[in-house]
């Protein structure tokens, strides 16, 4: 069973990602908070596989909870809810650690997708933020000359590592990676930190910017 806080300063909007979740068996949503603190003091009390937060609340946004639960309860995974016009603050999330970004005007099963990945330490981008986020990296690799910076590294994987992080670039669990070229989750997971470490991330998500910054080609 997956274990899910709603964080969200809107009732409606938190009861409908409630009613969203319920569709689920296998998710239960445990906790529910209407700003930042209560997100961060509900994940410290029932410590939820994932938290599933606004990204713009009341007292501590989305960006600051997600920092600040993320150092409390590293098991946690992070989903932030976006509206359009946000795309600074989905680049700020990215580096606070969250893996998982959803547009509120997308499709319900976007949510359950997203939660199933994030608990299972994948990432997770809606294609409509997805699109946004490349768009903006592609804009900062210009700018900074991070793509050969980029390229480098992704190059100085091994070629198995490079596939790997091609799936999980495109959002793929451990599970579904392991289908996909034959090994298993076990390995997999060594395969995942081997990469992380070799990037010098922390996280799948920024393993995923970092791809699309070297312009690898992405397997969803």
């Amino acid at each position: 069973m997956i274990r899910v806080l709603v964080a969200d300063d809107e009732p409606l909007v938190r009861a409908g990602v409630r009613a969203v979740l319920a569709t689920d068996p296998g998710i239960e949503t445990v906790a529910e908070a209407a700003d930042g603190h209560e997100a961060v003091e509900a994940v410290r009390r029932h410590r939820p596989d994932v938290a599933v937060l606004d990204i713009r609340m009341p007292r501590a946004d989305g960006i600051e909870a997600a920092a600040t639960l993320l150092s409390l309860a590293p098991g946690t995974g992070v989903v932030m809810l976006t509206t359009f016009g946000e795309d600074p603050y989905i680049l700020r999330a990215l580096d606070a650690g969250a893996t998982g970004f959803l547009v509120k005007s997308g499709p319900p099963e976007e949510l359950i997708s997203a939660v199933h990945a994030v608990a299972g330490q994948a990432a997770y981008l809606s294609p409509k933020v997805a699109a946004r986020v490349v768009a903006h990296l592609t804009a900062r690799q210009a700018a900074t000359g991070r793509a050969s910076e980029a390229r480098q590294r992704v190059d100085a994987l091994t070629p198995r590592e490079r596939e790997v992080l091609a799936l999980l670039a495109g959002g793929l669990t451990n599970g579904r990676i392991g289908r996909q070229l034959g090994m298993t989750e076990g390995t997999v997971k060594g395969h995942v930190s081997s990469v992380l470490r070799r990037l010098g991330v922390d996280n799948r998500a920024a393993a995923a910017v970092l791809a699309h910054e070297a312009g690898l080609r992405v397997t969803p």
